[in-house]
This record gives C-alpha cells, sequence and structure tokens, in this order.
C-alpha cells in the first residue's frame, strides 16, 4: 500500500519530524519596570544600598523593618520615591521581595512573615558569617544555606537567591553611576530567575547571571567571607564578572 499524496505534493502518510522549537535567548527578560520590590532589612546598609540603586533605577520600592518609624526615617533619607513600613506591610504591598536581614533574625523574620509572603517572589541575600581573629568564614546551616531555609520556612513562596556579593560602600554613593559586578541569581524556576536577572539589570553597570538551583546557593553564600578578605588586604569593594558569558 502506497501514500497517498495531497493537492500540495505532500506524503499524507509519511511520518513527519516535528519542528524544535529554537533555545530561549537567555538575554531575554521579562519588564520588571512596573513591579513593587520591598527590602526587608532595609534600614540597614545592604538593604538602603539596594533600595537606593533600584529606585535610583525608576524601580518603586518600599522599605521595611520591625518599625515603621525607623524605616519612614529611612525612606526619607533615600528620597527617590522610597516609601517606609513595617516588615508585614512591606510585604504584603510588594510583588517581589528582597531578604536583607542580619542572619541572625533571618530565620525568625520569615517565619513571622509567611501569610504576607505567601504567592510572592522573594530574593534572599543573606549570608550566613561569622567573624573571629582570623576573620570572616562561612557558616552552614541546616538546611544547607539561608536560601534553602527560607524556602523551608515559606512553602508557598517562590523563593531565588541573588544580590549576595555587593558592596553596601558603593551601593550607597551617590556619586557612583555604574555598580561593575555581575550578580548570581539562584532558584527553581526559571521564570522566577529571569525576573530576579530583569531587576539586576535595572541597575547600570549590574548583570544578572543564573548560577544554579537554590542547593548550590550556600557556596555563593560563602564566598563573601573571601571577598572580605580581599577587600581587607586590597582596601576594596571587589565585586565579581563572570567572562565568557
Amino acid at each position: 500500500m502506497t501514500a497517498s499524496t495531497d493537492s500540495t505534493g505532500d506524503s499524507t502518510g509519511a511520518a513527519k519530524t516535528p519542528t524544535k522549537a529554537p533555545a530561549k535567548d537567555p538575554w531575554d527578560l521579562p519588564d520588571v519596570s512596573g513591579l513593587v520590590v520591598g527590602v526587608l532589612g532595609g534600614t540597614g546598609d545592604q538593604g538602603r544600598g539596594l533600595a537606593h540603586r533600584l529606585a535610583r533605577a525608576g524601580q518603586r520600592v518600599i522599605i521595611g523593618s520591625r518599625a515603621a518609624d525607623r524605616a519612614k526615617t529611612a525612606a526619607a533619607e533615600l528620597g527617590l520615591g522610597v516609601e517606609g513600613a513595617d516588615n508585614a506591610e512591606c510585604a504584603r504591598r510588594s510583588d517581589v521581595v528582597i531578604v536583607a536581614v542580619p542572619w541572625d533574625g533571618h530565620g525568625a523574620t520569615l517565619e513571622a512573615l509567611r501569610e504576607e509572603l505567601a504567592g510572592k517572589l522573594v530574593i534572599d541575600c543573606v549570608n550566613p558569617l561569622g567573624f573571629d581573629k582570623q576573620g570572616a568564614y562561612a557558616l552552614e546551616p541546616e538546611e544547607g544555606s539561608a536560601a534553602q531555609q527560607a524556602a523551608a520556612l515559606l512553602p508557598e513562596s517562590r523563593v531565588t537567591a541573588a544580590f549576595h556579593h555587593l558592596s553596601a560602600v558603593l551601593l550607597l554613593d551617590p556619586e557612583i553611576e555604574e555598580i561593575d559586578t555581575d550578580v548570581m541569581v539562584l532558584g527553581e524556576k526559571r521564570a522566577d530567575t529571569d525576573v530576579v536577572q530583569a531587576l539586576a539589570a535595572r541597575i547600570p553597570g549590574m548583570r544578572g547571571v543564573f548560577a544554579g538551583r537554590l542547593r548550590n546557593a550556600h557556596q555563593v553564600e560563602s564566598l563573601v567571607a573571601n571577598l572580605i578578605s580581599t577587600n581587607r588586604r586590597y582596601k576594596a569593594h571587589a565585586g565579581l564578572r563572570v567572562t565568557d558569558v
């Protein structure tokens, strides 16, 4: 039995090879300009620095603190339309929430905000570090990393990890136009890590680079201890650049 041929000349009985969809361009990132970004721990140096840079790039930013008055004072000092609120209100009103609290308050803060953070994209940038006479060293949380602890405490949130290797001094310096660094971005879903990469790219000079799933967050968090040692030796504010990407 022979295969029949339609009017176009195609053999209707012949097997057709499915067309493979072209690979997505890794730099084709979503428009995140309309997202509201909350920063828990926004009164600390790293949190204020991130809030400053994102707001300066045109992002709407709310900084959170355990005390609303403290957050509002810090927001007023930053200007640029930044708002201040207590942590719970900051989480509720934000589309994306950056966690920049001290490590020793990390677990308790997130556990208390589980309901407010449900359904939110959470970016954890906390570095579990210890310090002694020899300098900074990495701690290893029971869950493996700060980001994995966040994921365990926030089962209804979409947890990612990023913004670990940034100098608060550079972020807060109004005279510096560009932040010369790459941001390692980790997470379980590409749609989420793409959003984080896009937020990083809003800051001039900065680029977000996908660096794996959350199980690899410990190495990224730990590298901050090495950068602290580098900065002390060379009196610098070192960041990272990933080559050939």
